[in-house]
């Protein structure tokens, strides 16, 4: 089977257009017909007859930046830079915040509903874009993700020079995360605690589950509140495993309220934000590593009350 490369991170040759910046694949190393048949049988989430379109409307260019035709006939190595489109997508009614922007970083203070990066029906209602189109930043790129349904920091960086200092801090655990979140009390689960387990993909793609073995996942929990049947709680996650707090309180039989996907799926209908997540990613601390200096960011969102 011959897979579709991603390019490497080099400047597209096209301009962002409304904070989108172009996508690009390379063409394998084998392969036959034309472009368009490449790209119809590479990414037919698209139809041919939008491929076509796109094509004639010379929205698909070369690394040269030049316009190719649906007609030319497949060349191994050449980048593809084209731009996605969604032909519609639900709005948002809630808006970003940015709060410290300078060289090399951003940091964004993002509501709840909200997705991080362009993913399934979201691509202009997305908080890079957003940040992108309004500031006209086309390096703009998210350090690290939180999920849709997570409120609160997330941090960018500016340009791609200076990225790799950056990434460096959370591959090396070197940026301490405090989330807030609001889940049932019991008085016969004890804290301060430490939770460390195995996380791995379940059947349904888009959770995740703790399964026996070697434990990849740690999170380090604080009772700060309680109140009737609900508490806050702060959690430190060490790891960043995708929906880790989520599961980890949900394992504990501390559900997040809100939570539409743990332990069971309940997701809500399109267009009802009337019930978000629990879930605040409310602080984030670490030494720049061009500075030396201490930098500390706190988000200015927060949690439902208790009652």
């Amino acid at each position: 089977m011959v897979l579709v490369m991603r390019c490497s991170p080099l400047s597209p040759p096209v301009p962002m257009r409304d904070g989108v910046s172009a996508s690009c694949v390379v063409l394998p190393s084998a392969g036959g017909g034309t472009l368009l048949d490449f790209l119809v049988q590479r990414l037919p989430v698209v139809s041919r007859a939008e491929w076509l379109k796109r094509m004639q409307a010379g929205e698909v260019v070369d690394g040269h930046g030049r316009a190719v035709s649906a007609l030319r006939p497949f060349e191994p190595g050449l980048r593809l830079y084209y731009y996605r489109s969604l032909p519609s997508e639900p709005r948002l009614p809630f808006e970003e915040t940015v709060l410290y922007r300078d060289e090399h970083l951003l940091v964004a203070d993002k509501p709840h509903f909200m997705p991080v990066i362009p993913t399934g029906r979201y691509l202009h209602h997305t908080l890079l874009v957003r940040l992108k189109r309004r500031l006209v930043l086309d390096e703009l790129s998210p350090l690290h993700r939180i999920d849709r349904d997570t409120a609160g920091l997330v941090l960018f960086s500016v340009q791609r020079a200076t990225r790799g200092l950056y990434q460096g801090l959370f591959r090396d655990r070197q940026m301490t995360k405090h989330y807030e979140a609001v889940a049932p009390w019991r008085d016969d689960v004890p804290f301060p605690r430490e939770h460390r387990s195995r996380l791995e993909e379940s059947p349904q793609f888009f959770r995740m589950h703790e399964v026996p073995g070697e434990p990849n996942s740690w999170t380090r929990m604080e009772l700060l509140e309680v109140a009737g049947a609900w508490a806050r709680y702060r959690l430190s996650p060490i790891t960043g495993k995708r929906h880790q707090l989520r599961v980890h309180m949900a394992a504990l039989g501390l559900p997040l309220r809100n939570d539409a996907f743990y332990p069971e799926v309940n997701d809500p209908p399109e267009g009802d934000f009337s019930r978000p997540l629990q879930l605040l990613a409310q602080s984030l601390e670490f030494t720049d590593p061009l500075t030396g200096e201490l930098r500390r960011f706190e988000s200015a969102r927060s949690l439902l009350p208790l009652v």
